[in-house]
């Protein structure tokens, strides 16, 4: 069986294209229409000439030659008319498709787990998403109704030389199969190409966009002429795997060229000794087929080049399919809607692994009552964070069960069960945008005003106003104008304005300033009030008033109790952590 990116054309590919045109057949079959008489009002053209070189030009009659000048200025004019009509409908319809996929790709990104994410790269996903959308497009606007329009070109071209002279058809058709069979092998190749062409397209964006993002991380262990040769080297891959589809063409153009020039000389070859000698031809029929014979062969010609832009369509919307076919999403049917909840968190025997085989949580039983705040603390990989990432289902566990106010965490549907858990990260992401809008992230249920009150609740006001344009203030990409301390507290305030139920702080003071660090402690209080937290901390001084202390240890609890408890273990893992920690400070 031949191989899928060998294939010159997948059939079962394009249909499914094709449906995204159902809500456009209008369009659509207008596009039609437009290329039906871009082919017919093309191929009448030479009919008209012949009629008028042989009944009047070769006669000298003047009597109703203007008619024929007129009808061939008509048709000319009609067949600018149907190209102008055709080029917007098409590409309006190409935009139109796009569109629809781009959204339905978008939609279905946003809501795969997170898992896809830790395993693919954002370079590749923005290339899916916007480069090979616009190949896409090309599909529409420039390969599939050119192709259709350069067929039926050829269809009316040889019909109407059969009808006019079969004799000097057959010269025009003998070379047909070769170019036919240069054609398909042209097309196989060229989509072979093109493969690696998108692949390597891939290679590149995600190669620059991780780069850039990590710009600081290069320039501080001066990595540039590392980076500036890997680079090269991919960009060497990309230019070689366009460099094969110029070589093809390179190939294919000049033999189809030259295989249309032995044809047109062999016409004018053999039509001129019928006019002369045989008069089996007329003068009227040998100007026609010189003029058919380009229409015959260039649209041959324009459908290989047509099809490399469909090729590469093709192969963009296969890779755009396999994102919108991957399975990646969190089992989302659970049918109860959270309000609000009580705050009452139970893990049973909870396993989980990222990766098959390799636990990272291992048998966690965890109880956390309703407005108690709760400390988990450990070292780096012991499956802190890990523990957020499962509450907030994020990913789905292994074995056990999670349960919030009594119920399985599956039965409550995702979007109302992340409404009521609020999260703040050590490593906050802001948008390039007003504070205001990352503060409610767009949320029009809640005002300027609200926003304004929770940061004078929490102690935040002044700091915000003290920035140009206070809360329109635009903090940039990834809010670069900001401190760490600063974007943590625009974090703070993000999560204090959605009123949660549930609010988890992961090691939200570990990389803060003294200053930044007390009003976040500041924050920290009242937000916490009245209302279930967990707190995932290094700096145990910052969890010494929890209510429970968790203390974990290769993806197990070792140790529970509040921080006085857990001093007194002789040996125990949180009272060696907390004098490690002590005698560090003493130290300084």
């Amino acid at each position: 069986m031949e191989d899928k990116k060998t294939k010159a054309f997948d059939v079962t590919l394009f249909k499914r294209l094709l449906h995204y045109i159902q809500p456009y057949k209008l369009i659509f079959i207008g596009s039609l229409i437009c290329v039906i008489g871009l082919a017919a009002f093309g191929m009448l053209r030479p009919l008209v000439l012949q009629k008028a070189i042989d009944e009047h030009i070769a006669l000298k009659v003047y009597d109703g030659f203007l008619f024929y000048i007129l009808a061939m200025l008509a048709l000319l004019v009609l067949e600018v008319v149907s190209q102008l009509l055709f080029i917007y409908f098409a590409s309006w319809l190409g935009q139109s498709v796009v569109k629809d996929i781009r959204v339905k790709l978008y939609d279905r990104v946003i809501r795969f787990r997170m898992k896809y994410f830790d395993k693919s790269s954002v370079g590749v996903l923005i290339t899916r998403t916007v480069t090979d959308m616009e190949r896409i497009a090309d599909i529409f606007g420039q390969g599939l109704f050119m192709i259709f329009s350069d067929i039926l070109k050829m269809l009316f071209v040889a019909g109407a030389m059969l009808f006019m002279n079969w004799k000097l058809s057959m010269i025009a058709f003998l070379t047909m199969p070769i170019v036919l069979f240069a054609t398909k092998i042209f097309q196989k190749y060229m989509k072979r190409a093109f493969e690696e062409v998108r692949n390597e397209v891939s290679n590149l964006n995600s190669f620059v966009q991780e780069r850039v993002t990590g710009m600081k991380i290069l320039q501080l262990f001066t990595r540039e002429d590392t980076e500036f040769k890997k680079f090269k080297e991919i960009n060497e891959r990309h230019k070689k795997g366009w460099l094969k589809t110029v070589w093809y063409n390179s190939i294919f153009f000049p033999i189809a060229e030259l295989l249309s020039s032995i044809t047109l000389g062999s016409i004018i070859w053999v039509g001129g000794l019928m006019v002369m000698v045989q008069t089996t031809a007329s003068e009227g029929e040998l100007f026609a087929f010189i003029m058919f014979v380009p229409m015959l062969f260039r649209p041959l010609n324009q459908i290989a080049n047509k099809f490399n832009t469909l090729q590469m369509g093709m192969v963009a919307a296969d890779r755009v399919f396999k994102v919108l076919d991957t399975e990646s999403q969190i089992d989302d049917s659970g049918d109860d809607t959270a309000s609000a909840f009580k705050g009452d968190i139970a893990f049973k025997n909870v396993h989980f692994s990222y990766v098959e085989g390799e636990e990272v949580l291992k048998g966690i039983d965890l109880d956390v009552k309703a407005g108690e705040t709760v400390a988990i603390v450990g070292a780096t990989g012991a499956g802190k964070s890990t523990i957020i990432n499962l509450l907030n289902r994020f990913y789905d566990i292994d074995e056990g069960t999670i349960c919030i106010d009594g119920k399985n965490a599956k039965d409550f549907t995702l979007q109302s069960l992340r409404s009521q858990i609020a999260v703040v990260l050590q490593d906050v992401f802001l948008f390039a945008d007003t504070i205001l809008n990352n503060i409610t992230l767009k949320d029009e249920r809640i005002s300027e005003e609200q926003v304004i009150q929770a940061a004078k609740d929490i102690g935040i006001h002044d700091f915000i106003t003290s920035l140009p344009n206070g809360y329109h203030y635009n903090v940039k990409e990834r809010g670069a104008m900001l401190s760490s301390g600063q974007r943590q507290l625009i974090s703070f305030l993000r999560a204090y304005v959605t009123n949660p139920s549930i609010l988890i702080l992961d090691e939200a003071t570990s990389s803060v300033d003294s200053y930044s660090e007390q009003l976040i402690q500041d924050a920290t209080d009242k937000i916490t009030e009245g209302r279930t937290s967990i707190v995932i901390a290094h700096r145990l001084a910052t969890v010494q008033q929890a209510d429970q202390i968790i203390v974990m240890d290769a993806g197990k609890i070792v140790e529970k109790g509040t921080h006085k408890q857990l001093l007194k273990v002789e040996n125990g893992y949180y009272r060696n952590l907390y004098e490690v920690q002590f005698l560090k400070v003493e130290a300084v």
